[in-house]
């Protein structure tokens, strides 16, 4: 079980990073986009809370917190890490074709996605993971 203030500080430095990234040239983000793709699969790999940010968290923010008042399973964020993969593999590619409007288009979704998370606290691949959860659960008897 997690800490839910891990994956939105998560959120928030992720939404930095993408945005920066917007308004970067084509090489600068390029190399700045693969840098997010590394951390969001070491979120699927190891777990959000191994990712750099996630230690981060652990180590430095969360001892300067009271103790939360709940926890969290850790799939469903570590899902939105694979989703935000996703992003990030095609912005990625997109970058490397030279095929920059389309790497905009998917940081921007990637950037939505983690703005929603770090100030509403709406993980939308969370929320796709208990979706899937539920479409793929056998029916109650």
């Amino acid at each position: 079980m997690i800490d839910p203030r891990g994956p939105r500080f998560t959120a928030s430095v992720t939404a930095v990073v993408l945005a920066v990234t917007l308004v970067l040239p084509a090489a600068a983000a390029t190399v700045l986009i693969g840098v997010q793709a590394v951390f969001f699969a070491t979120g699927v790999v190891a777990g959000v809370h191994n990712t750099p940010t996630g230690l981060t968290f652990r180590h430095l923010v969360r001892p300067r917190l009271a103790p939360p008042t709940d926890l969290e399973d850790p799939a469903p964020p570590r899902f939105a890490q694979g989703v935000g993969l996703g992003f990030a593999t095609v912005a990625l590619i997109g970058y490397l074709a030279g095929a920059t409007v389309l790497a905009q288009v998917a940081v921007g979704f990637a950037l939505v996605a983690a703005l929603l998370n770090a100030v509403f606290g709406l993980c939308l691949g969370c929320e796709l993971y208990l979706l899937g959860k539920r479409v793929t659960a056998p029916a109650a008897r």
